[in-house]
Order: structure tokens, then C-alpha cells, then sequence
């Protein structure tokens, strides 16, 4: 007997196992521990094991493919369908937990069979860790979004009020300061607010003068960032989390793995597209949505394109924002697979 497929439910402290052999009869149910884990399947002899792709999953698949193994990683939306039955029903089958049958696992061992099947791409070490540079930037800009919003909030308490943005809370300080009907206790705590902010900022920009560092570096993210709306964070975004576009047949493809195409809800011949899906990765969603708004503000006729100056005439800038996004992922596909430079559209 020999194990050809397993499937493996992840979690923090025990994994669950799910095997077949050549007959696609059940061959190991097993439970391990964290620790167990490299030490079970160092004894195995090579075999396809599939894994659900969350963040740790990329570590376990670069240990299990190290022990020679072949190492899959698949999405938790591709698995459901082979879902059998509920999680819990495995607990009333076998009260006995190393005889188990694990559901989810069984489910994985099942999906990475099917010959049509798409995976997730395993990420280096190195990969991860300048993805943690782009997840690092985005929190500490949220940070000083709130940091910003408690200080104009405080600070409106007492009838100080400033205009928004970044650049306006200097002015916004020292306006309460200068203050007299402001209570000393008052201007102590914004005070304390204004020194968390400005650390703050001082790590934001030598973290994006890291990230700047990085985009030179990188020639995939400097050819996307000739795209109007990109620049160098969405490039090396992009860069980072699409290392091989030839998997997508098409860019309609990789805008819907995206989640920035409509749903379909067409029937009898009928069209009746719906909202985006919202699928897929929500940061390259948003750098894109984002970097849409950013070349619509800019929009005038001899700068863009007839295609947007028609658009925005007929519909509204929002719809017109997420079209455009539409078209900027097909764009960074064609680019990424042709190692082409974005060529501008002649203005109307």
C-alpha cells in the first residue's frame, strides 16, 4: 500500500490528515501535533499533499517540499464544494481522535485530484518578508489616519476646527496652543497625540524609503509603474503577489481573480451584469480602485483617454473609477506577460 495523495487541515497546535492510495481508498487518518509534523512526513515516501492556502501555509509548503514531497496550496473557496459534511460530524462518527475522519481534509484530498484544478503559488521566505513591508505600510498609515482623526476630533471639543488632510494637522496644533480657552489638561493630551504622530511618520517614511529602494531594484515593478494610477507601491505590490501572470488565460481573467468584474446575472439570453465580485485579493483591489480615482481627478480633455472622457460623461465617477480599475488589471496583465512598456492612448 502506498500513499499517492494527502490532504492536510491545518490549525495553530494539531493537523489532521487525510490519505488515499492507488485505489482512491483511505489509507491514513491521522492527527499530529505541530512538532510532529516534519518528523511523520520525513518518513513517507514522496507523495502529492495539498494544503489549504492561508498565511502559514507557504512555510509548510516550502518544509514538506524540502522532504521531497510534492506540495500543493489551494484555496478554501476550491475546497468547499468537495465538503461532504460538517466539521463537527467527524467528533460524533469516531469518539476516538487519532481515528478521526477530518471533513476539510478529506475535502482537500479530494479537490487537488482534479486535473482542472488551479493552485496557489508557494512564496519564498524572501517573498513573505517584503510582503510584510507592503502589510507593515498599510497599518501604520491606518494608524496615523486614526492618530489624525482623534487629534481634529479633541481638538473640535473646544472649538478648534482645521481643514482635513495630513499636511493641515501642524497648523491645527498650533492653532490650540495659541488658544487660551483650551484647558492646560486638554493641550497636554493633543500633545501627547502630536508625539505618537510624529514618530509614527518618521517610521512611514523610512519604511517607504525601503519600499522606494525596493521598486528600483525590481524591473517588473518599474514597468508597472508606467501605468497612470500604479506608481511604485502598486508596482511592487503587484510585483510581489503576481509572480507568474502566465497562469491567467486571459486579462478578463486576472481582473476576475482580482474581483474587480461584475457578477453575471444573465438568463435566457438576457445580459444583466451586476456588482464587482469583490474577490480575490481586497489591497491589489483597492491600489487599483485607488489609482483609478487618482487619474479621474486629473481627467481633462488632450490628457486622457476618449475612452475615460466618454465614460465619465455617461455615468458617475465612482462606476467610472472601478471600470477604469477594470481595465488597469487587464493592462498589468498584458504588460506582465509581454514585458512590454505602457504605451498612452492618443488623446481625443
Amino acid at each position: 500500500m502506498t500513499i499517492i495523495r494527502i490532504g492536510v487541515d491545518t490549525s495553530k497546535h494539531v493537523f489532521q490528515l487525510h490519505g488515499v492510495d492507488e485505489k482512491e481508498t483511505p489509507a491514513l487518518r491521522r492527527q499530529l501535533r505541530r512538532g510532529e509534523v516534519e518528523k511523520f512526513f520525513a518518513k513517507l515516501p514522496p507523495a502529492r499533499i495539498g494544503i489549504e492556502a492561508c498565511g502559514a501555509s507557504h512555510h509548510w509548503g516550502r518544509a514538506l517540499r524540502a522532504l521531497g514531497h510534492e506540495v500543493v496550496l489551494i484555496p478554501p473557496q476550491y475546497v468547499k464544494p468537495y465538503l461532504k459534511r460538517g466539521k463537527n460530524d467527524a467528533l460524533s462518527a469516531c469518539p476516538r481522535a487519532g481515528q478521526r475522519p477530518d471533513p476539510w481534509a478529506e475535502a482537500i484530498c479530494e479537490a487537488i485530484s482534479r486535473p482542472g484544478m488551479r493552485f496557489v503559488a508557494i512564496k519564498s521566505a524572501e517573498t513573505q518578508a517584503a510582503l510584510m513591508m507592503v502589510r507593515t505600510r498599510d497599518l501604520l498609515v491606518k494608524q496615523r489616519t486614526m492618530l489624525i482623526n482623534a487629534i481634529r476630533g479633541h481638538a473640535a471639543e473646544f472649538g478648534v476646527t482645521g481643514a482635513k488632510g495630513p499636511g493641515r494637522v501642524a497648523a491645527l496644533l498650533e492653532r490650540v496652543q495659541e488658544d487660551a480657552s483650551v484647558p492646560a489638561l486638554a493641550r497636554e493630551m493633543l500633545d501627547l497625540l502630536a508625539g505618537q504622530l510624529s514618530a509614527l511618520e518618521a517610521r512611514l517614511a523610512a519604511l517607504e524609503k525601503r519600499l522606494m529602494a525596493r521598486h528600483r531594484e525590481d524591473q517588473r515593478s518599474q514597468l508597472l509603474a508606467t501605468i497612470p494610477g500604479i506608481g511604485p507601491i502598486g508596482g511592487v505590490s503587484f510585483s510581489l503577489k503576481v509572480p507568474d501572470a502566465t497562469v491567467f488565460r486571459s486579462g478578463r481573467h486576472f481582473a476576475a481573480w482580482l474581483g474587480i468584474t461584475p457578477r453575471d446575472h444573465s438568463t435566457a439570453g438576457r445580459q444583466r451584469p451586476g456588482r464587482i465580485s469583490r474577490e480575490g485579493d481586497e489591497s491589489l483591489r483597492r491600489l487599483l480602485v485607488l489609482g483609478a480615482t487618482a487619474v479621474i481627478r486629473q481627467a481633462k480633455s488632450g490628457r486622457a483617454s476618449p475612452w475615460l472622457l466618454d465614460l465619465l460623461v455617461r455615468k458617475p465617477k465612482k462606476l467610472a473609477a472601478v471600470a477604469l480599475a477594470n481595465k488597469m488589471a487587464r493592462m498589468i496583465w498584458a504588460m506582465l506577460v509581454s514585458g512590454e512598456v505602457y504605451r498612452s492612448p492618443k488623446a481625443a
